[in-house]
């Protein structure tokens, strides 16, 4: 599932690329804050509808640079990922990681009209759970909370940090934080924590008559 995800990904830009086409797809199908509020915003226009941009945001990618370092994250990860679950429970969790991105990204600024496009949302979603899954740094359990929960909190904090360096970074640039979806990345992220102990239960239920 993992590789079929990254050759659409691929073919769809190379698409978009040859035919220069990336910034009119980014208006179309990118994640558009502003819609989600008002979905009349683009009446007139034949884009995506805002229901569907989560997804098909995912499949833009504004160069070489930015389709190349998301599928090597999404290799890297997503096959170890894949490796634990089935390819349906994978990708699964990627659409649940691009929804989830795609409403950190309007929470955070609900009236914004940039586009935001890329699978990095929903790769962060199976960052989360490649890191733990293939965690080997014990933890123990502090107060109430688990050593599972600790591990969350911990991986989470981090996260978020790496995140909040990349928006300092980005905001000296031309374009600013608008061009990066820092908050997609943080709701793929904690999405992908959240979802990793339910979609191991369901994966290795016990089945009647086992």
């Amino acid at each position: 599932m993992i590789v079929w995800i990254a050759a659409a990904n691929l073919l769809i830009f190379l698409i978009l690329l040859l035919s220069d086409q990336v910034e009119a797809a980014a208006l179309i199908a990118g994640i558009i804050p502003a819609r989600f509020g008002d979905p009349s915003l683009f009446d007139g226009v034949n884009a995506v509808p805002v229901w569907l941009t989560p997804l098909s945001a995912t499949l833009i990618h504004a160069g070489w640079a930015h389709i190349g370092f998301n599928m090597f994250m999404l290799l890297f990860c997503g096959l170890q990922v894949e490796h634990v679950f089935n390819r349906w429970l994978t990708l699964l969790l990627y659409v649940m990681g691009a929804f989830a991105a795609a409403f950190a990204q309007w929470a955070a600024d609900p009236g914004s009209t940039a586009s935001y496009v890329g699978a990095s949302g929903a790769i962060s979603a199976l960052i989360a759970n490649y890191a733990l899954l293939y965690s080997r740094q014990e933890m123990r359990r502090v107060g109430p909370f688990s050593a599972n929960i600790v591990r969350m909190l911990w991986l989470a904090a981090a996260w978020i940090g790496v995140q909040m360096l990349l928006a300092l970074a980005v905001s000296t640039q031309p374009g600013g934080i608008g061009s990066i979806g820092v908050a997609a990345h943080i709701g793929g992220f904690l999405a992908g924590l959240l979802l990793t102990r339910p979609l191991l239960h369901w994966r290795f239920r016990a089945r009647p008559g086992a």
